[in-house]
């Protein structure tokens, strides 16, 4: 089975979303845990990141 780009998925590890945004995995996993996170999925007790979401919440910051 073929791997999915990480471009094309619509739900990101913490791994995979560090990697594509270059912001490291211990900055995003704080940003998940804040309440009202508008990109944060749970699956489980597992946190995934809407890409989508997660693309538009950087480019309105100017801190993260």
């Amino acid at each position: 089975m073929d791997n999915v780009p990480i471009h094309l998925k619509v739900a990101l590890t913490i791994k995979e979303a560090a990697e594509y945004s270059n912001i490291g995995i211990n900055k995003i996993d704080s940003l998940l845990r804040k309440p009202n996170c508008p990109f944060v999925l749970f699956v489980g007790t597992k946190k995934l990141v809407k890409r989508k979401e997660f693309e538009q919440y950087i480019s309105e910051q100017l801190i993260i």
